[in-house]
């Protein structure tokens, strides 16, 4: 579905409002996963309910692959995303997760937003001892069910 709205600031982030018709629309549920298309640039994320509203967050790099910024008016395409939503693990993680069977039973239990931002951590990493630190830490936080 298609409808134009204005990007407005949410904290210190922005979004859009999406009609809760176009929501209602999509019949699944409050907050189902879709692909949001705004100037040809197209992610995936979830339907966001906040003061009443239901929001789609745009972040800094969806702002700045979408040409658009805060205050602009722009076309939206909202489409329901019912492809599963699967990470690439890195080689070092897949071998941490695969030698312990409750380990890789944690990870794969979380959602798909926190597995990103876990993988994120780690590749992000500047040197080995860095990355080494946080795949430990995640590990310990896996096994304490903390993540």
């Amino acid at each position: 579905m298609k409808f134009t709205c204005k990007v407005i600031p949410s904290g210190n982030a922005t979004a859009v409002e999406i009609p809760k018709a176009a929501v209602e629309a999509l019949g699944a549920g409050a907050r189902p996963p879709i692909s949001v298309s705004i100037n040809g640039h197209t992610w995936r994320t979830r339907i966001a309910l906040m003061r009443g509203q239901c929001l789609v967050g745009i972040s800094a790099a969806n702002r700045a692959a979408a040409g658009i910024a805060s205050g602009e008016t722009v076309d939206v395409i909202l489409e329901l995303d019912d492809v599963p939503r699967e990470v690439t693990e890195p080689p070092d993680l897949k071998e941490a997760l695969d030698a312990d069977p409750s380990l890789r039973a944690a990870f794969t239990r979380l959602a798909f937003g926190l597995k990103q931002k876990h993988i994120r951590s780690l590749v992000d990493a500047k040197t080995p001892e860095t990355r080494q630190r946080r795949l430990a830490k995640l590990a310990k936080q896996l096994q304490q069910g903390t993540t």
